[in-house]
């Protein structure tokens, strides 16, 4: 059985430029995603929906590979960040007043019962706090400016400035949707500097 690595056959979305913001046209996914607010890595809420986001999909990973056949590695946490003032992102960096929806990528022949057997199988197993807000729904972002960020997270605040304020004024481009990160490292096994993380704004043209 072959094993599926969305890193490689999505590889123009999960590995972008480190040098340049490129444009990238996204297609609608689905997604695992839970809603929060608060520091990432320190609001209990932010665990709390990690925990049921890895717990369900490696859930739905299994019953793929044992009842159809199709093997595939779990795609990487994602997150959709937002605030009222967005120079919490830029300037500030005030993480207690970010809003935001963390998220794993699921194949499109994930259905809503095989979701909801998971979640089933997880509540009876584990029982996590944020189970109940788990949910499975497509999203689509379309026109996108993105890039390839290494280093630390908190070094992130200059690249989000050029891009809001530089690169998409000059060309054009206006805000369409929530910022996106993806995140293609473990903090926890990889040093700060070198983490990997792919910054992503969806846009219209205001042409």
């Amino acid at each position: 059985m072959s094993k599926t690595d969305f890193k490689k056959t999505l590889k123009h979305l999960y590995n972008p430029s480190k040098k340049e913001f490129t444009v990238v046209d996204v297609p609608a996914m689905q997604f695992l995603m839970v809603d929060g607010r608060g520091t990432p890595g320190v609001a209990q809420a932010y665990q709390d929906a990690l925990e049921a986001l890895y717990a369900v999909a490696y859930k739905i990973k299994f019953a793929s590979k044992k009842g159809l056949d199709k093997d595939y590695t779990v795609p990487p946490l994602e997150g959709l960040w937002w605030a009222e003032d967005m120079d919490s992102f830029t300037v500030a960096r005030d993480k207690s007043k970010w809003e935001w929806t963390m998220m794993i990528m699921q194949p499109e022949w994930i259905t809503p019962e095989m979701f909801a057997n998971a979640c089933d199988i997880v509540q009876k197993q584990k029982a996590p706090a944020a189970l109940s807000k788990l949910r499975l729904e497509s999203y689509a972002e379309g026109l996108s400016v993105q890039i390839m960020h290494i280093g630390s997270y908190d070094d992130e605040g200059p690249t989000l400035h050029k891009l809001h304020h530089e690169f998409m004024p000059a060309n054009g481009y206006d805000f369409n949707g929530k910022h996106h990160e993806i995140y293609l490292s473990d903090p926890r096994r990889i040093a700060p500097e070198k983490l990997k993380t792919v910054l992503r704004q969806p846009v219209v043209s205001k042409q």
